[in-house]
């Protein structure tokens, strides 16, 4: 499955897209960011391992209108997401390996053991009320 990107005028598109997948992984990132710019073919190539995951690119200040309040502090930030839940968002480091295994690990929960993680800490439970991929997207096609 190919890398969605976000542009102006497909928000409703890509709400749709991820809405039929289990899970989304995002990295949010900016033009002008070179290790960005790098980090794009990794994150495609991470796609092809994981064709049941939809990945999606969105630089964040071309969006901002979309991403709120949304923080992110370096780059690249991944944001993985299964259905409502969000399972990670963070900045990593951009090696295909690093996040190859953190794509894999959240994978493996089910449901439960992803819901505990989601609200084991106020940094997690923020995530699920500020970090929503979708909710945002819906929001936006609206």
């Amino acid at each position: 499955m190919p890398v969605l990107t976000l542009n102006a005028d497909n928000h409703a598109q890509l709400a749709h897209a991820i809405g039929d997948q289990r899970w989304v992984v995002a990295c949010l990132c900016a033009a002008w960011c070179g290790t960005c710019g790098s980090y794009r073919a990794t994150f495609e190539e991470l796609a092809g391992r994981h064709p049941d995951k939809q990945f999606v690119w969105i630089d964040i200040e071309d969006h901002a209108d979309l991403l709120g309040d949304l923080d992110v502090e370096n780059f690249p930030t991944l944001l993985i997401q299964r259905e409502e839940t969000v399972a990670f968002f963070g900045t990593i480091l951009p090696d295909a390996g690093v996040a190859q295994r953190l794509i894999v690990a959240q994978a493996a929960l089910d449901a439960a053991e992803l819901a505990a993680q989601a609200s084991s800490s106020a940094e997690r439970r923020d995530w699920q009320q500020n970090c929503n991929l979708r909710s945002m997207l819906r929001n936006a096609a609206d």
